[in-house]
């Protein structure tokens, strides 16, 4: 029956894992991080690009608009 009990800790380090194990993992992880980051660099630099055409379209509209009301 004691085989069939969990008797370790919740977050105790499993016996056969090795230091070079975690190590490959934490690498892994700084370049999944590195990627995420760079990602969300780009994505925000194509919606800012994006913001900033659609503010220059809405100021040439305006300044035509305006224009356009005079004559």
């Amino acid at each position: 029956m004691t085989m069939l009990t969990h008797t370790r800790v919740p977050f105790e380090r499993v016996p056969y894992s090795s230091g070079r194990r975690d190590a490959a993992r934490a690498e892994v992880a700084q370049a999944q991080l590195a990627t995420i980051k760079r990602f969300c660099v780009c994505a925000l630099t194509v919606v800012l690009a994006g913001g900033a055409l659609a503010a220059i379209i809405a100021l040439k509209a305006a300044v035509y608009f305006l224009r356009f009301s005079y004559h």
